[in-house]
């Protein structure tokens, strides 16, 4: 009886890892670990919405949380998670969240939501304030070419760029 026991529950924790999302790490910039949504956390937990709409670094909580593409991203307000969940292509950072200056150089690194610029409706984060600085020196330059260079790397693990 034990050991049929024993199967059994080998067997459920089998099934369960095997029917566990297939993350979106190198697609999106998530941060380590899972959230209690079961996916990893995006945009490092500030409120989408905000950010794109009023330009402000707004902590989201998990209590507002939407999952889009394997990923959740936290909201400061139910009010802000629903305007996202409507339509979160209008919030979402380009290139996955990543840095958007080393996008254009072929590289993945981390965007920073205290570093961001909205173009034409679009958010785009960078990995610090030496990088956004030399960014808002050639700003169009430097996003037509991360248009061009991520179709390239968006679907390449990050270590092996």
């Amino acid at each position: 009886m034990k050991t049929s026991m024993k199967t059994i529950i080998a067997a459920g924790v089998l099934a369960a890892v095997s029917a566990l999302p297939a993350f979106a790490e190198d697609e999106t910039n998530v941060s380590n670990g899972i959230t209690t949504a079961g996916v990893p956390l995006g945009l490092h937990g500030v409120d989408a919405v905000a950010l794109t709409t009023i330009h402000d670094v707004a902590e989201g909580t998990a209590r507002h949380t939407v999952v889009v593409n394997d990923v959740a991203y936290y909201f400061a307000s139910a009010e802000t998670a629903s305007r996202f969940e409507s339509a979160p292509e209008k919030y979402l950072p380009q290139y996955g969240g990543f840095c958007a200056y080393a996008v254009a150089l072929g590289r993945k690194f981390d965007g920073d939501p205290r570093y961001a610029d909205i173009v034409d409706g679009k958010l785009y984060l960078f990995v610090n304030e030496d990088i956004y600085a030399k960014y808002k020196q050639d700003a169009r330059n430097i996003l037509r070419k991360a248009e061009q260079t991520w179709p390239s790397i968006e679907h390449t693990a990050v270590e092996d760029l």
